[in-house]
């Protein structure tokens, strides 16, 4: 491993000297060209054969080298050394719980983009040559690493995505989650499942770049090429670092807001051509140039007409006048009887003043309001059981529930009102049972008003079996009238 440290350093350099001869005067990258030093720390989530969740922290201090770049996108080297832990449980395992001492030497490939300078997105690949030390509670080693049954080094594959943040322009912070995979099952000592062992990290650090060589005024181009090197920030240049004028009018692009003026055509300060009358047409294609300041014009520099009615929108009160209709000077349709209906959609144009017109400009006929509906006042109802209640049951119908709602107005509109609900049945069965039957039909009728509101401590319910008939029980119809519930106003008002 040491030998392999030692081997990538020298290709480091060897790129840059390389680089060197051959630098171009455009970077787009300002990791091109760098030795990156980072110092990192995190937490490790093992997947082993133990199920449950197992978080541990580990450290890692690594070494790269960017080649030198001229895209947004770059490759370099990384060599890393890590120290940590891993550890999981599971309750049917024994022993339920492992810790496993790691430590990881390796190397790989990383790629990076650049997001404005802002951020860099990295993903590294790589390969590592993992020693791993499983042990149980009270730090003994576990029963197979013991025994020597496996090897506790190894060769691990291992993937990262992450993200730079430039703090200074050598320093900048990091955001990392990655994974390790190990050939093997014998990181928790346990070699039980059908997948091999591996890890996955989550890391945060900084780092520090050397050999950087900087663009103070962050053109793009590096300060030693730079024949303008106070541009301000973001300013498109040309390849010796000076502002562009495209259109050569004098004016740089970042200061002319109007980059692509016609050769030739007066500009002022600010690179734009000249506009006399301000309406956003320049001069070299007005053909109406005393247009007065802050009205619209067409392509010409011409205020519009887009109704064609011989009135300019800017003096045009009624801008879409249908086409060919007769208007005033302030473009609006004729109206002689003014009543408010344009002449060519009047029926009536001989409207007298003052009298009030429907849209064809005829006479308006007012009807006279509807009388008023008399408020019912509802304080009483029955209901029959054989429409409101479902067989021999206590169940309402939902047929019931618009007599019900009747009522249910009125205890909202009065709600100190207080009421009686009597349950009664026909003399047919024993009078335990028709009382408990209407008790149970009552009490129906009170969830039902409750439900929508009304509280309970309003009602007075009572079971009253077969007394009370209001029918002869000795005919099926006398019966049927018989059984029924009775709701009724107590309070006096």
């Amino acid at each position: 491993m040491k030998f392999t440290f030692t081997l990538l350093l020298t290709i480091c350099f060897l790129a840059t000297a390389n680089y060197s001869q051959t630098a171009k005067t455009q970077r787009y990258n300002p990791f091109s060209g760098t030795i990156v030093l980072s110092v990192e720390g995190g937490t490790t989530l093992a997947n082993t054969d133990y199920t449950g969740l197992g978080v541990d922290y580990l450290g890692r201090l690594s070494i790269e080298y960017f080649f030198p770049a001229w895209i947004q996108s770059g490759f370099g080297l990384r060599v890393f050394g890590s120290a940590g832990f891993l550890k999981g449980s599971d309750s049917n395992l024994d022993p339920t719980e492992f810790r496993t001492n790691i430590n990881s030497i390796g190397a790989g490939v990383i790629f990076n983009l650049s997001i404005n300078d802002v951020a860099f997105p990295y993903l590294f690949a790589g390969i590592a040559s993992l020693s791993f030390d499983p042990k149980g509670e009270g730090g003994v080693k576990l029963q197979n690493n013991k025994a020597g049954v496996y090897n506790t080094t190894e060769a691990n594959y291992l993937g990262e995505l992450g993200v730079r943040f430039p703090v200074t322009e050598n320093l900048s912070l990091n955001l990392s989650g990655g994974v390790q995979i190990s050939p093997n099952d014998w990181l928790d000592d346990k070699a039980i499942g059908v997948s091999n062992d591996m890890f996955f990290t989550v890391l945060g650090g900084i780092s520090y770049s050397f050999l950087t060589e900087f663009d103070t005024d962050g053109d793009g181009v590096v300060d030693s090429k730079d024949m303008c090197v106070n541009t301000p920030s973001g300013i498109k240049v040309d390849e010796f670092g000076c502002p562009i004028d495209s259109d050569k009018d004098g004016i740089p692009d970042y200061l002319d807001e109007c980059p692509g003026t016609p050769s030739a055509a007066p500009v002022d300060k600010k690179g734009c051509p000249l506009d006399s009358d301000g309406d956003g047409i320049p001069d070299y294609t007005d053909l109406c140039p005393n247009t007065p300041k802050g009205i619209i014009v067409d392509d010409y520099g011409c205020p519009y007409d887009k109704d064609g009615d011989g009135v300019p929108d800017y003096l045009d009160k009624c801008p879409n006048t249908p086409y060919e209709v007769e208007v005033d000077k302030n473009g609006c349709p004729l109206d002689e009887d003014l009543d408010g209906v344009p002449d060519y959609l009047d029926q009536c144009p001989g409207t007298l003043p003052g009298v009030q017109v429907d849209d064809e400009g005829c006479e308006l006929v007012i009807a006279p309001p509807p009388p008023p509906v008399p408020e019912q006042n509802l304080e009483q109802l029955v209901l029959s059981s054989e429409t409101s209640f479902e067989f021999n049951s206590a169940k309402l119908k939902a047929s019931a529930y618009p007599e019900l709602d009747k009522l249910l107005e009125q205890m909202k509109k009065y709600p100190t009102s207080r009421w009686r609900i009597e349950g009664y049945t026909d003399n047919v069965g024993s009078e335990v049972g028709n009382i408990k039957m209407s008790q149970m039909r009552a009490e129906s009728v009170l969830n039902y008003f409750a439900s929508r509101g009304i509280p309970k401590g309003r009602f007075e319910v009572v079971g009253i079996g077969s007394r009370n008939p209001v029918a002869d029980n000795k005919s099926p119809e006398g019966r049927a009238k018989n059984r029924r519930v009775e709701i009724k106003r107590t309070d006096k008002h």
